[in-house]
């Protein structure tokens, strides 16, 4: 009798709507075309670290389109090849990438599909250097993903945040107030351009334009001083001052990316009011926008993108993540995609719009 195919899933980083709809798609095409046994990986690769998992069958899939966050759970700090632990005070930096080779081998993984963004397809990259068979999904809100013009969970994320930037507009004109939303993002501002375009920010602050207080304060008061009495900002988690330093909320040692980001809002709130002297009020969206059911445009790409995963698994083409190019589908090289974030080019056609119909990017 032939081998069955054993395929494995697991998702890597933080959660992000659109996440079951890749799992539901892989696996169902699997089932259904290759008569395939699933393996998902519990807690990304914490999972694959302690052999923790759970066969899926066509049940365990089916329903979960809809689901926000992910039915095999998730982390944003496990690292095979960094695994960080706190003995006697001390920080002790184990490599236990061996430890999941072997694990990988036990289960007689013919695959392992890692859904991610990029400091997940980063690891994704390494193991496939270590000769796991592999293929990975771009995920992350973030949409900073090299190699793919999209990922799966910007467009819920982009979607929510724009319905907090119109649910501030009401409170801001009845106030005469500067309102400042912050979103995630890390060092990208693509969540922040994109909503801040799609809710009409007066001003949109992201990582890759430095702002200069002295015009921001600028272009609230003359707005003011044209009987606009309010100001809508939309403002990157990772946005910095001209000169200045993006603000660290807390560092989180045992992370492959330590620092967390956030209160941008806060310190832009005060710089402003004392400048303008104008009531300022910051809100940071936070995980809101990153939580909840997929939109109906993230629910359809991420199951092409899991049919797309299939087909390369079946072609053998491992080593490789599928990616979004125009209308259509491409296998890039994971050592492609490692290369560091996507980020906004100063000179890219969104900003370009969003300066010819007024918004300031602060510098």
């Amino acid at each position: 009798m032939n081998k069955k195919m054993r395929v494995g899933i697991l998702t890597g980083g933080g959660d992000c709507p659109g996440l079951n709809a890749v799992i539901r798609a892989v696996a169902k095409k699997l089932m259904i075309e290759n008569n395939a046994e699933i393996i998902g990986i519990k807690d990304g690769y914490e999972g694959l670290i302690s052999n923790q998992y759970r066969m899926l069958g066509y049940s365990d899939v089916s329903g979960i389109l809809t689901l926000g966050g992910t039915i095999l759970g998730t982390s944003n700090i496990a690292n095979p090849y960094r695994v960080v632990q706190i003995k006697n005070g001390k920080t002790i930096i184990t490599d236990k990438s061996k430890q999941v080779l072997a694990n990988i081998k036990r289960q007689k993984m013919d695959c392992l599909v890692c859904i991610g963004g990029d400091g997940t397809m980063a690891i994704a990259s390494r193991l496939s250097n270590d000769g796991v068979p592999l293929v990975g999904v771009p995920k992350t809100i973030d949409n900073d993903i090299r190699g793919t013009d999209v990922t799966f969970g910007f467009d819920t994320a982009v979607s929510i945040a724009t319905e907090g930037i119109d649910r501030l507009h009401t409170t801001a004109q009845s106030h005469h107030r500067i309102m400042i939303l912050e979103l995630m993002g890390r060092t990208a501002g693509w969540i922040s351009l994109h909503a801040g375009i799609a809710g009409g920010g007066d001003i949109i602050l992201i990582p890759e334009i430095p702002y200069d207080i002295q015009k921001v304060a600028q272009v609230v008061k003359a707005r003011n001083k044209r009987g606009s009495k309010f100001s809508i900002i939309v403002i990157g988690e990772g946005a910095r001052p001209k000169g200045g330093k993006v603000v660290v909320q807390r560092m989180v040692q045992e992370s492959t990316i330590a620092a967390r980001l956030g209160g941008i809002s806060n310190v832009l709130s005060q710089d402003l009011e004392q400048i303008t002297g104008l009531s300022t009020r910051a809100v940071v969206m936070g995980h809101l926008i990153r939580g909840g059911s997929p939109t109906a445009n993230d629910r359809v790409l991420a199951t092409q993108l899991g049919v797309q995963v299939a087909d390369l698994i079946n072609k053998k083409q491992f080593g490789t993540m599928v990616g979004v190019s125009g209308c259509s589908f491409k296998a890039v090289k994971l050592k492609d995609v490692a290369q560091g974030p996507k980020l906004v080019s100063k000179n890219h056609p969104l900003v370009k719009a969003a300066r010819s119909v007024g918004t300031s990017f602060g510098d």
